[in-house]
């Protein structure tokens, strides 16, 4: 696997970064509708997999933000 560095300006709101609220409704709904049946249908799956990857992306950068603006203190 590469790995690319690139710096970023953070923007004064960096602590927002998270899933809209509507998206994290939405896979809740998904996960539940999982959890309660056993399965989804593709379309439900994929649309599953893409916010799960999201919110997980999303996580990061405010975790990478957190630490960054640590370490300019």
């Amino acid at each position: 696997m590469s790995s690319v560095t690139v710096e970023l300006e953070l923007p004064q709101d960096w602590k927002r970064f998270q899933m809209h609220a509507a998206l994290k409704a939405r896979l809740s709904s998904l996960l539940d509708e999982q959890d309660k049946t056993g399965k989804l249908r593709k379309a439900e799956r994929e649309e599953a997999q893409a916010l799960t990857e999201r919110a997980d992306f999303l996580a990061l950068m405010k975790l990478r933000a957190e630490r960054a603006k640590r370490n300019q203190q």
